[in-house]
């Protein structure tokens, strides 16, 4: 089976920025609480000593770098100046604690008239701006832009791995929690956002309404997953680059892998990458 290397890029310019909690009213309910006190030390895997050394040949080979929805690999760019760099983005994993008790999710269904990902479902985020101090300042001033959330409602604790979009664009999860849903009064952004919704977080880790596509690139096999979800009569389709970011924080909240294969695949980037190529 293909190891997939972790990211090693450095999490800790956000992690260390992470609040501090010690008290009930900064996190809402006691599992809100607990949930925070869990992701607040959340570390990335570590790499095996065969990953190691898989790094270290493929790091005098070239990047190698998973497709839509999954992790980054561990290969360091930053020594050559001449190699392919992508651009940097954040995306918020906002949690909060549902009626019935269940964690939930706020996600967007982009607008119809955008230029690219017209009319999907994604994460409140966007491209980082030089003026941004770190990647939680990224997320959260895109939520407000896109769908009104104040960031003051949000309390950032931790960071997942970064992932790479079919755009070559390096995307980092942020998960922060929403003490307080009541507080939070949608107001999209038409030009950004069509709509606003949440979803239960564990259906992301469950073998159910979901669906693969097989696909190819380069060589390398990979499973794209698509998950069905009705609400309000409405129905959305979560897939690609988003649903690979849910099974991860579904799968460190909850604190187990999903019921389902991932296939997770690597890749080379292509020959002359640049920040205009896309994978397919």
């Amino acid at each position: 089976m293909i190891s997939l290397l972790r990211t090693k890029l450095s999490l800790s310019s956000s992690l260390h920025k992470a609040p501090i909690f010690t008290v009930m009213d900064s996190y809402g309910s006691q599992r809100l609480v607990a949930l925070a006190q869990q992701l607040r030390f959340y570390k990335p895997p570590s790499l095996s000593p065969d990953e190691i050394e898989e790094q270290n040949i493929e790091e005098s080979a070239g990047k190698v770098v998973p497709q839509v929805g999954f992790q980054e690999s561990a290969t360091s760019i930053v020594k050559d100046p001449e190699r392919f760099r992508p651009n940097r983005a954040a995306v918020l994993v906002c949690i909060f604690e549902g009626d019935a008790g269940d964690f939930r999710v706020i996600l967007t269904k982009r607008s119809s008239t955008l230029s690219t990902h017209s009319g999907e479902v994604s994460l409140p985020g966007g491209k980082a701006d030089e003026s941004d101090k770190d990647d939680f300042e990224t997320a959260t001033r895109e939520a407000e832009e896109e769908i009104g959330l104040d960031p003051s409602l949000v309390n950032v604790v931790t960071v997942l791995e970064p992932f790479l979009s079919k755009h070559l664009l390096r995307v980092i999860p942020v998960i922060g929690i929403l003490t307080n849903k009541k507080a939070f009064k949608p107001t999209p952004n038409p030009a950004e956002v069509e709509a606003v919704f949440d979803a239960p977080l564990e259906m992301f880790i469950k073998d159910e309404n979901r669906r693969v596509e097989e696909r190819e690139w380069m060589g390398e096999k990979y499973l794209i997953h698509f998950f069905d979800y009705e609400t309000g009569n409405k129905k959305y389709l979560i897939w690609g680059l988003t649903a690979g970011i849910l099974i991860k924080a579904a799968s460190v909240i909850y604190q187990r892998p999903p019921a389902f294969v991932e296939q997770n695949p690597r890749f080379k980037f292509p020959k002359g990458a640049s920040n205009d190529t896309v994978t397919r």
